[in-house]
């Protein structure tokens, strides 16, 4: 029998503009992963989702904020590809920040209080 993992908590940040969700711990790592690769197909490869996926990710970051967080120029031409734009660098370093802050929040008295009321694993559901 493997032995049970203590409960956890994960704080999930997302930032809502209307009904999209303009940024996430998803579209943090696809930002991250076009600033490191210059390249959203290849930003999605690193990632292993599709760049249609990721293309639409980019969008509607692109489409929530006052400016593009990413742009890109058509690729094939030199210096073709998608970088961070200056807004974008500066939104993915407060939202790295609150990630940050939120990670704090998992190590108070509140956390183990509820931890210790938790089990390791769910009973069995009732017929």
């Amino acid at each position: 029998m493997a032995p049970a993992v203590p409960p956890a908590l994960k704080i999930k940040i997302q930032l809502f503009c209307g009904d999209e969700i303009a940024m996430g711990p998803g579209k943090a790592d696809l930002i991250d992963a076009i600033a490191r690769t210059g390249s959203i197909s290849a930003a999605a490869r690193a990632l292993g989702m599709s760049y249609r996926r990721a293309w639409l990710l980019v969008d509607t970051m692109n489409r929530c904020f006052a400016a593009p967080l990413v742009t890109t120029l058509p690729g094939g031409a030199p210096g073709s590809g998608a970088q961070v734009s200056p807004l974008g660098a500066e939104v993915l370093g407060h939202y790295r920040a609150l990630q940050a802050q939120a990670a704090g929040i998992t190590n108070g008295d509140d956390v183990a209080a509820i931890s210790r009321a938790l089990l390791d694993s769910p009973r069995p559901a009732k017929s």
